[in-house]
């Protein structure tokens, strides 16, 4: 069993691998969900060949690279039907949109499993929209959208999950958000973060440090 140790003036809980291995499955589903921290959480918009929409919640965005600009995604194993993949692999594109604290109940709806013929976008109330001769649809009421295409994609062997690689091809945000240098502005954004599966927090600024370099 985990075992309690008591190291200063805190208490800790120990798990080995094999109490992890041990615990109820959805208690172990709970925990180490949420023991990587806060992220992101974007809604990822696909459309199939036959024109029927998809609106996916991840929480799993990760920076590649910024020369090209590259994201990643991760998606679960394939045994069951994964229609953002599916529409991905179908049709090349997708859209990354930002979900902001105003859209968390919405964007919560999105994470539910659907049938195929069911579009999220309409059991969410969100307003799919379509621009730039791109074919995948945005989330119009995001505040940070991202047109994107399939790079490349790697299974994790340990697991089954795939790492899906993909580059912007086009950013659209609000003006206001957008600083002189590059950065953007939270305040304006109000990005929403989610720890495991259902649990979303704000996301507070606290302050910006110059680049760090080695003492000369």
């Amino acid at each position: 069993m985990a075992q309690l140790s008591s190291d200063g003036p805190m208490r800790y809980k120990d798990f080995s691998a094999d109490d992890i291995t041990a615990l109820d499955r959805t208690y172990r589903t709970n925990l180490i969900n949420q023991i990587s921290g806060v992220r992101t959480a974007f809604l990822a918009g696909t459309v199939n060949g036959s024109g029927q929409t998809n609106l996916a919640l991840f929480n799993t965005l990760l920076h590649v690279g910024a020369n090209p600009p590259l994201l990643g995604l991760v998606f679960r194993p394939l045994t069951v039907p994964r229609h953002t993949y599916d529409n991905i692999r179908e049709t090349g594109v997708f859209t990354l949109n930002l979900v902001h604290q105003d859209l968390i109940e919405a964007a919560h709806v999105c994470s539910a499993k659907f049938p195929r013929e069911v579009s999220e976008f309409d059991a969410a109330g969100l307003t799919p929209e379509y621009r730039f001769d791109f074919p995948a649809p945005f989330v119009g009421e995001s505040r940070l959208q991202l047109a994107m295409s399939w790079e490349e994609e790697h299974e994790i062997q340990s697991n089954q999950t795939i790492f899906m690689v993909a580059r912007i091809r086009h950013i659209r945000l609000l003006e206001a958000a957008l600083t002189a240098d590059g950065h953007l502005d939270t305040q304006v954004t109000q990005p929403a973060g989610v720890s495991g599966l259902d649990t979303y927090f704000g996301v507070e600024f606290i302050r910006q440090l110059e680049y760090a370099r080695p003492n000369a």
